[in-house]
């Protein structure tokens, strides 16, 4: 791993906040991700489970985080099981946790090696009524592949059909929607990283680079700042394609009098930070651009000012449309006597504005969350409104990380310039 040790304490605390969660004599079992193949004999990098990691900090496959807080022995109350390494293992794929480690990373004092699960879990079984299982919940998933915590659950209902079973996602996904200091410290690194390869892209983007050469300047930035690298997929559009939302081919070359879109953010111990922006490839807006720019961060400003404590995603949804709808308008994109004649279940506003304002951010870039669920303290959005007019190969849009607090928004990309005329000043 890249990134510089993280405090314990914050997965000491996760793991607490979960197990008061959990039904009596229960026990829950976390399993890392798979290490994903490729072809012959390849594989992709190493993602680690979320929720594993949210409760154990533990970075490595072939990993098992086992609580039973109602244990007879109290040694067996929280348990990590954990590959074991040799010297083959260490010639060619290198270090892996010792105990030691493992217990200094997470905070759990019983360490075994992944051969002793199944008796020790055959053992535990025989004591506890319940088993939380885990499973990726996501409202947005559509996972066809089977992961290590499917596996599990297969084997395990098999093996032990007459306990009662329960799902961890639930409660695992009530917690994590709420940071705490130390995620909120995480997610500000992987800010400021993200600010770091911004300004770095500023003073190099210029008419006849390739897309593909704005990414390899972004990801320079962020992997020598600790980050693994990018939080998501980047998005690097310029001209027309910045009217594709999940363009991803970065393969175009930027020209003078396009805008180009910057959808691109680090990443900082797990923690996904999300930032988007839009600037003129030969550093100055025309008039027409900028009207659109300001006409979007209009609406960005307002949005961030609703994301308080009590809102709703809904409310607050429908109250930024309403925004929008005035801001077309006013650049001759709508007119006034359309909006009023509307279907309310079909908004005009949505052919130029057609995502969602804002999504839950933490250990994942489309974090997990109730969108029912009143705003409450410690909740972290996006906001990232924007406007796309396809017929004028134009798409800007604006995007930040919000924290929500008790005394109102925090902006945590506050120092990432994205006034119209900061940026074409810091491009030349």
């Amino acid at each position: 791993m890249k990134y510089t040790t993280i405090n314990k304490q914050l997965f000491i605390e996760n793991r607490n906040r979960f197990i008061k969660k959990l039904k009596p004599n229960s026990i829950a079992v976390f399993n890392s991700n798979d290490i994903m193949p490729t072809n012959g004999d390849g594989t992709l990098n190493f993602k680690q489970n979320s929720d594993l990691f949210y409760l154990s900090g533990i970075d490595q496959e072939e990993s098992i985080l086992l609580l039973f807080p109602d244990s007879k022995n109290q040694e067996h109350r929280e348990i990590l099981f954990l590959k074991e390494t040799n010297e083959h293992i260490a010639i060619w794929e290198g270090h892996k946790y010792t105990k030691e480690e493992a217990t200094a990373t997470s905070g759990i004092k019983k360490v075994y090696w992944l051969s002793e699960f199944y008796k020790i879990f055959n053992t535990l079984m025989s004591e506890c009524e319940n088993v939380y299982l885990n499973s990726n919940e996501h409202n947005r998933a559509f996972v066809e592949v089977e992961t290590r915590d499917a596996r599990f659950i297969k084997w395990c209902k098999k093996r032990y059909p007459l306990h009662n079973y329960h799902r961890s996602a639930p409660i695992i996904y009530y917690l994590r929607t709420i940071k705490s200091k130390y995620e909120i410290d995480l997610i500000q690194q992987a800010c400021n990283i993200t600010e770091k390869g911004f300004r770095r892209v500023l003073k190099f983007v210029k008419p006849g680079v390739i897309e593909y050469e704005v990414e390899a300047e972004l990801i320079h930035e962020f992997i020598r700042n600790r980050s693994q690298g990018f939080a998501y997929g980047p998005i690097i559009a310029s001209g027309f394609n910045a009217c594709v939302l999940h363009y991803t081919q970065n393969n175009l070359p930027c020209k003078s009098g396009d805008v180009l879109v910057l959808d691109v953010a680090a990443e900082y111990g797990n923690y996904t930070s999300d930032l988007t922006r839009a600037i003129p490839v030969n550093g100055k807006f025309t008039k027409r651009q900028k009207e659109v720019y300001n006409a979007v961060l209009r609406v960005f400003r307002s949005a961030i000012k609703m994301l308080v404590v009590g809102n709703t995603i809904n409310k607050y949804h429908k109250e930024v449309g309403k925004m929008m709808e005035e801001e077309l308008i006013g650049l001759g994109l709508l007119k006034a006597s359309d909006v009023k004649k509307q279907n309310p279940d079909a908004p005009l506003y949505k052919k130029y504005f057609m995502h969602g304002t804002s999504h839950f951010l933490g250990l994942d870039v489309h974090d997990v969350g109730d969108y029912n669920r009143p705003l409450e303290e410690g909740m972290v959005f996006t906001c990232e409104p924007g406007i796309y007019i396809r017929e004028e190969s134009l798409g800007i849009r604006h995007e930040n990380d919000i924290l929500v607090t008790k005394k109102g928004p925090v902006d945590l990309m506050k120092n990432i310039p994205i006034e119209a005329e900061e940026i074409e000043e810091l491009m030349r």
